[in-house]
């Protein structure tokens, strides 16, 4: 573990791990900040907490949800209370009871992968259709308050502060809402304990990361006010808000980056923008105890270095101030970059005498309508990549949030408009269905540390658009206990989010295409599969080329993955996604680290417009967390990507569950005039057998076949070291690849021609003879149904 000032060593109160989370996990612990070191991959192994007090190391987890791991579904979370609500609107149904019985759903958090455990037992009052309870409490439901111009304006806000996300009444009903909800409890035990270790560190040290900035910086900083807000708002104790003020003075003061109006590094939008949105959760939740001259100060802080770079990033788009993002639909930028300055203009609104927050209060919101809105596909596929959602679903969250609390509208962020389609009710089906038992489908760059980043998101939107279960997942996973779930979660939710969920489904928007399937939503030992086509560009530059990459998860853990980002800094990394960028000479970008075909060594064209189709028992999970799938349940994704080749007249791969969901084909019929490779990335020990038609891939206790169905005379198994080939073109000067330690490339080479290639994936299932497997017949890929394996 590397250690120095932008790292947390083993004297650090977190211990060896690195305690920011970042969900683009692989099986071994990566260094921080994992943007630029490597891990046995950044995709497969374990990952790193950031909300909780804890991160994972390698080895296991020192704990999560702060003393409430490997807690019982049956003991109690609520404070003796046991079947009253606030207002005794919910007591009035079973789910406040229910709720109060069990406490929280999970039985422990998984060691490995933070994902949380399910009980193997049904309660029948508890796991039931998700579902919101009708309330008249506006203490319950965001964002029902008392605060509803008829005329909302973006300038004209409520008088009463907070304004920000979460208005005073929100805070008055808070503790008794945390005395009867367990989850409520929980995160609230959390960001006390989070914020006590926060308080015992130094202020956060300024490290400019090169053209990636002190965006780490900004989100570190943001996330430990936000804690210590809460705290004082919680308590009333003066600790809280002397330890804000040193945070503050600090990331202002001349040891902490240039003197002059770019000190947030205007350069690199996002630092300026979440330094504002620091500034501003400061200003307005301790707005009642800061002095006239500390508000002054501040308000000249977040206009200085704050809203006037921004009002500078709109009007000289292409100059200094890098302010591209005004025009991007693509990625998180545009909504984090708006979402800062909203939240900026909108907590000084009213104090601020320059005009400069009414300015840019009239650039932000249009802007973030016309672009951030459109973020999301129609299929509710964040454009960029699964890891980059959490960055691009929070800035939208906190900006419609405070929006909505602070003036009464979100005005077309959330909703769809006569000139604007927004996706976003959508969203949390790509984030449910992306995340399988081990970890995301983490495809392309997993971004920087998150620190204050999560996907709470999901809570707000679930509440929205009336998506029980969006909130009913999100409220289970590690990274929930923070300042936002306390006030986006609607504490009358109940049921089960996987209730009548199906297992499958298909993403087919053209930009991603991809699917998920999966053996069950709450057995960790289960099998998911996912895999993708789409296009290799319109990503902002953060995809990889990798038409027909796939993951695979069984028996508790990932046996294909992908080794995520490469180094932001090295040469070019960025520089765009033409068919010659240099992005692709790095090994993790190119075609040869992802899981799919190469063929003549040559990475895949840019240029590739595949196509799909699939089909689906459409098999859903009822109530229980134990479920048999039945042996008739069947699904199957095929890509037609021969659009992605030079060297080959018809490229074509097909997945499909067999056996009730038992086992995987994953099936590739090709024509080619140049040789053939099957690449897959793993951290098993692999052993190929004398034949070269098998192999037994070992993870710990656990082992899965593969095996090479129907194979050619010229098709074997080998192995070889996750690296560049040495005939591949020359990286830029004084560049090099991460290492990939541990990881194994399992290879099939076959010779050019017309050729299927039929791995069969066997997890070795416990109490599951080699005759219970299935050998299915040869069916080309053309004549996939439902039933063509039967």
């Amino acid at each position: 573990m590397p250690s120095g000032p932008e790292y947390h060593n083993a004297n650090s109160p977190y211990g060896s791990g690195d305690p920011y989370y970042n969900e683009s996990v692989g099986y071994i612990t990566p260094a921080a900040p994992v943007k630029r070191h490597t891990s046995n991959w950044l995709r497969i192994g374990l990952p790193v907490l950031v909300v909780v007090l804890v991160g994972a190391v390698v080895g296991g987890v020192l704990g999560s949800r702060a003393a409430n791991d490997n807690k019982t579904s049956g003991s109690s979370g609520s404070s003796g209370k046991d079947n009253v609500s606030p207002t005794g609107e919910a007591a009035a149904s079973s789910a406040a009871a229910v709720k109060n019985a069990i406490g929280v759903f999970p039985s422990a958090t998984d060691s490995q992968y933070l994902l949380p455990l399910y009980p193997s037992t049904t309660n029948t009052a508890a796991f039931t259709t998700p579902t919101f309870h009708p309330s008249s409490n506006a203490a319950l439901a965001w964002p029902e308050d008392s605060f509803k111009p008829s005329n909302p304006s973006a300038t004209n806000v409520r008088t009463d502060r907070p304004r920000l996300i979460a208005p005073a009444y929100k805070w008055q009903a808070l503790p008794e809402l945390i005395a009867n909800d367990p989850y409520l409890k929980q995160w609230n035990d959390t960001i006390f304990g989070n914020a006590t270790q926060y308080y015992s560190l130094s202020p956060v040290a300024y490290h400019m990361d090169g053209d990636s900035g002190i965006l780490d910086n900004a989100r570190e900083i943001k996330m430990r006010i936000k804690a210590f807000a809460y705290a004082y708002r919680m308590t009333k104790d003066t600790k809280w808000v002397d330890r804000t003020l040193a945070e503050l003075q600090n990331a202002v003061s001349d040891s902490f980056g240039p003197s002059g109006g770019d000190k947030w590094n205007p350069t690199h939008f996002l630092d300026t923008a979440e330094f504002t949105a620091a500034f501003a959760i400061a200003y307005d939740w301790l707005y009642d105890v800061w002095t006239t001259d500390q508000k002054t100060t501040l308000r000249q802080n977040i206009i200085t270095f704050g809203l006037s770079q921004g009002i500078a990033a709109y009007t000289n788009s292409d100059g200094q101030y890098h302010g591209w993002w005004t025009n991007n639909t693509q990625g998180n930028w545009n909504c984090v970059c708006n979402g800062g300055l909203t939240l900026g203009a909108l907590a000084i609104l009213g104090d601020d005498t320059t005009g400069t927050a009414t300015q840019i209060l009239g650039l932000t919101v249009s802007n973030a309508v016309q672009n951030c809105a459109q973020a999301v596909t129609t299929d509710g596929t964040w454009t960029e990549t699964a890891n980059y959602w959490y960055f691009g679903t929070t800035g939208h969250a906190e900006m419609a949030s405070s929006l909505i609390t602070a003036t009464g509208s979100d005005y077309g962020l959330l909703k769809s408009t006569s000139t604007n389609k927004n996706y976003f009710e959508l969203t949390g089906l790509f984030h449910m269905y992306a995340t399988g038992f081990g970890s995301l489908f983490a495809y392309g760059d997993h971004g920087p540390n998150k620190f204050s980043t999560t996907a709470n998101a999901m809570l707000l939107y679930g509440d929205y658009y009336n998506h029980p279960e969006y909130v009913l997942f999100q409220r289970d996973q590690h990274d929930a206990p923070e300042p936002w779930s306390m006030f986006w979660y609607n504490p009358t939710v109940s049921g089960a989010f996987w209730d009548n969920m199906p297992l499958d489904h298909f993403f087919d928007d053209s930009t991603d295409q991809w699917a998920a399937m999966r053996s069950s939503w709450t057995d960790q030992d289960g099998m998911y599969v996912a895999i993708k086509a789409g296009k290799q560009v319109q990503h902002q530059t953060h995809n990889d080329l990798d038409v027909g990459d796939f993951v695979l998860d069984a028996l508790g853990t990932r046996w294909a993955g992908e080794l995520g980002s490469g180094d932001y800094l090295s040469t070019a990394y960025f520089s765009n996604d033409t068919q010659d960028s240099a992005r692709w000479l790095y090994y993790r970008k190119r075609t040869e680290g992802q899981n799919t075909i190469l063929i003549n060594k040559q990475n895949q064209l840019v240029t590739a417009a595949p196509t799909v189709k699939h089909d689906s028992s459409g098999t859903a999970q009822g109530s229980s967390t134990v479920f048999d799938v039945p042996s008739d349940s069947m699904a199957f994704w095929t890509t037609d990507m021969t659009s992605a080749y030079t060297d080959a007249t018809s490229v074509k791969r097909g997945v499909r569950y067999l056996n009730g969901r038992k086992q995987v084909l994953l099936q590739d019929d090709i024509t080619s005039s140049q040789p053939i490779m099957w690449r897959m990335h793993t951290n098993a020990t692999v052993n190929v057998d004398t034949s070269g038609t098998s192999a037994t891939l070992t993870i710990g206790d656990q082992k899965l076949t593969m095996q090479l169905l129907n194979p050619t005379s010229d098709m074997q198994i080998s192995t070889g070291p996750a690296t560049r080939f040495t005939d591949d073109p020359a990286l830029p000067a004084g560049q090099s690849d991460q290492e990939n330690p541990g990881v194994t490339v399992v290879m099939i080479n076959v010779a050019a021609g017309t050729k299927s290639i039929q791995v069969l994936f066997n997890p070795q299932w416990p109490g599951m003879s080699s005759s219970d497997f299935k050998t299915p017949s040869a069916v080309a890929i053309d004549s996939w149904s439902l039933t063509s394996h039967n």
